[in-house]
């Protein structure tokens, strides 16, 4: 192999790797404050849109929430936004849920909250700093 060719392998090589290291680096981040997404049983007779029709693996937070609220407000694992906001481009967020939510949802939606219904109760899911 001539050596220009093997350099340029290299490179290539070295390349790749800074950019999947890139990708995954904002993952691992936790600075800054923690969000959760969490769900509150209300008893309100809003429009709420069906939980049985999200998906696991693209809702992680808002089916997280969803399971723990059995017993009152539930709340899905920590999200940390990290320092400029850099993260938010790289990694899935409860933000990415919560509008992604309230564009199938219109109806559902109220301010910055969206209403799903599960097993007949309905649950109003919001983004929350602090676990109360």
């Amino acid at each position: 192999m001539r050596r220009i060719t093997r350099n340029f392998l290299i490179g290539l090589l070295v390349v790749i790797v800074l950019l999947l290291a890139l990708g995954a680096l904002p993952g691992l981040l936790k600075s800054g404050d923690p969000y959760y997404m969490s769900a509150t049983p209300v008893d309100a007779d809003h429009e709420a849109a069906n939980a049985s029709d999200l998906s696991e693996r693209r809702f992680e937070y808002t089916t997280t929430a969803l399971a723990g609220a059995t017993n009152g407000t539930g709340y899905s694992a920590p999200y940390w936004k990290g320092p400029l906001g850099v993260k938010g481009s790289f990694t899935h967020s409860p933000f990415d849920e919560r509008s992604s939510l309230q564009s199938r949802y219109p109806n559902a939606t109220e301010g910055s909250s969206v209403y799903l219904r599960q097993n007949e109760t309905v649950y109003r899911l919001t983004v929350t700093q602090n676990k109360q």
